[in-house]
């Protein structure tokens, strides 16, 4: 034991399997060791031999020993352990670098994406910034057009007046001439005719003047307009130039990055491909490992087959030798008690060396009278018909009934193990006897506090219910008085002006208002530091209310009560409220008031 190591738990059966066994170095020193020992030691030598009183066994020169084949399971199995855990760790930095890659490839879509929105707006710019430079030319054109057009209206309109002018100082001039001269009519309405269409003419003009003014001015709120949008198209543009180069400077960013990523994913590639070439290494290694662990496993099955084989024959050996030698042991005790004759003298005068003394007669048979008779002389030793005789006295001597030489030793067994049963059955006894005292002090323990408890509390609930029903009768009845560890408990109430008393029977309100009673009866009896209702009062009126606000009042003075209540009397008498209210945002906020 001192060369072993084991669990606290296997020790003894290591100890017990161990006892009688020394450590030597060589057979020599087994051999002496054993011998020295009167039987009762084994040696084993370093090179795995073992040593007996009756028996040897060979040990192992070069093969390894179950020892190391273990040694060498447990290495690789902790190898195999080792490269399992890199195999873990390498495919968690693949499902890393694959993770990057994804987000690296989906950062490099996205600025694409935003690249061709970039492109598309620069040339929805560049279209309307056309579109608008048309706009703009034909707008000038225009201008330029309706500026021609005011010029002739405007010498039209000079035209005009300057023939008006003309007409009226020609009119003027006939209205100037003598009377007697009477002028003549066609003249006189020529000349209206001319007048009235020089007027014509010239209010044709203004109009036409106002028109065009009206068109220039027109032309020129459009001119400046368009001005406007062409500077915001310009504007525009320039933040769309810039917006560009913003893009193409982070698309050479994701470029770079995506360079970095595909350089990133190569190293990364790489190393997967490393670590699928050491976990293949390690697969191939663990396969390896399993089917050397295999051979050594079933060369150790076999040998440990032929082991058993060797145990069972040198155990039957064993057993062999030793009912040989107790039977010589038996034959020699057999000797000296029955015959009183030493071992040697018996076997110098009935060995097989001497001749074999003629047999007693058999039940009926005569001997011959004649000395020299065979019958009557002593015949040389045959072992085949001593073997018969043997086996015919066995015959008889088995009809004679068996002896069992172990007997003293079974009686001595069964004695032993019969003593240590009834100490055992004595103990139990005892520890059975202790325990049904412990049972039935407990069992009197729990009578006594519950048959306390009881008629407190049935006390408590007589008064308490006519403190809640004014003029009603409520007890508490027990359904087996004679056992009170098996009994139940059957709440008896009448309200004032009925006469039912089972609690089924009562209305919703009363029934809870009598559990109410009960649960007060129940505190008061057992006073607690704090008690919590939860809608206790929720189907009571407010009478009923009232009178269990007064009960909470008198709790309330020695203990502290948590109540759940939606009714606001009860709230009233509260020292601090505490509610759950819900914001805007639809998050709950917790709220509290103290009132006293």
């Amino acid at each position: 034991m001192d060369l072993v190591r084991a669990p606290a738990d296997l020790a003894p059966a290591l100890r017990a399997l161990l006892d009688g066994m020394v450590v030597v170095d060589g057979l020599a020193e087994a051999e002496t060791v054993v011998g020295a020992g009167d039987g009762a030691l084994v040696a084993v030598t370093r090179d795995g031999d073992v040593l007996g009183p009756h028996y040897a066994h060979g040990g192992s020169a070069g093969a390894p020993s179950l020892l190391e084949v273990q040694a060498q399971v447990d290495e690789a199995a902790a190898e195999l352990a080792r490269l399992d855990a890199r195999c873990a760790e390498l495919a968690a930095a693949q499902q890393d670098a694959t993770r990057l890659r994804a987000e690296q490839a989906a950062l490099t879509e996205e600025l694409a994406e935003r690249r061709r929105r970039a492109d598309r707006e620069k040339s929805a710019v560049a279209q309307q910034l056309g579109r608008l430079a048309g706009q703009a030319r034909a707008a000038a054109g225009e201008a330029e057009r309706s500026t021609a057009a005011a010029a002739r209206a405007q010498e039209a309109l000079e035209k005009a007046v300057a023939d008006a002018e003309e007409l009226a100082e020609r009119l003027a001039v006939a209205e100037e001439a003598p009377a007697e001269e009477e002028p003549d009519t066609a003249v006189r309405d020529r000349l209206s005719a001319d007048g009235a269409n020089a007027r014509q003419t010239e209010m044709e003009a203004r109009l036409q003047l106002r028109t065009h003014e009206e068109r220039v001015k027109a032309l020129a709120g459009r001119a400046d307009g368009l001005d406007r949008a062409a500077r915001a198209e310009r504007e525009t543009r320039a933040r769309a130039e810039r917006r560009r180069a913003r893009l193409r400077h982070e698309a050479r960013v994701a470029a770079a990055v995506a360079a970095g990523a595909r350089q990133l994913l190569a190293h990364i590639e790489i190393s997967v491909e490393r670590a699928a070439a050491e976990r293949a290494e390690a697969e191939r290694a663990k396969a390896a490992r399993e089917t050397e662990l295999d051979a050594e496993r079933s060369r150790g099955r076999d040998l440990k087959a032929e082991l058993d084989k060797l145990t069972d024959s040198v155990h039957r050996g064993e057993v062999l030798g030793a009912e040989k030698r107790l039977r010589i042991e038996q034959l020699e005790t057999r000797a000296l008690e029955e015959l009183g004759v030493e071992p040697a003298a018996l076997i110098a005068e009935y060995g097989p060396e001497q001749p074999v003394p003629p047999s007693p007669p058999a039940e009926g048979e005569e001997l011959p009278e004649d000395p020299e008779h065979p019958r009557n002389r002593p015949r040389p030793f045959h072992r085949a018909e001593q073997e018969k005789r043997l086996r015919a006295a066995e015959r008889a001597y088995q009809q004679l009934g068996k002896v069992n030489p172990l007997a003293l030793e079974e009686f001595a067994a069964l004695e032993e193990r019969h003593q240590f049963l009834s100490e055992q059955l004595d103990d139990l006894r005892r520890t059975r006897a202790d325990l049904l005292q412990v049972v039935k002090e407990v069992d009197e323990r729990v009578e006594q506090v519950f048959t306390e408890a009881y008629h407190d509390t049935a006390r408590e609930f007589e008064g308490v219910f006519s403190r809640l029903f004014p003029g009603g009768e409520g007890r508490l009845i027990l359904t087996d008085p004679d056992h009170m560890l098996t009994t139940g408990v059957d709440v008896e109430a009448r309200p004032p002006g009925k006469k039912v008393k089972r609690l089924s029977l009562l209305s919703g309100g009363e029934r809870s208002l009598t559990a109410v009673a009960l649960l007060v009866s129940i505190f008061k009896a057992r006073p607690s530091p704090f008690y919590v209702m939860d809608e206790v009062e929720a189907a009571l009126d407010d009478t009923n209310l009232q009178r269990l606000i007064r009960i909470m009042q008198e709790l309330q003075e020695s203990s502290q009560l948590i109540v759940i209540t939606h009714q606001k009397r009860t709230m009233e008498v509260a020292d601090a409220l505490y509610g759950v209210s819900m914001q805007g945002d639809g998050v709950s906020k917790v709220i509290s008031q103290r009132l006293r």
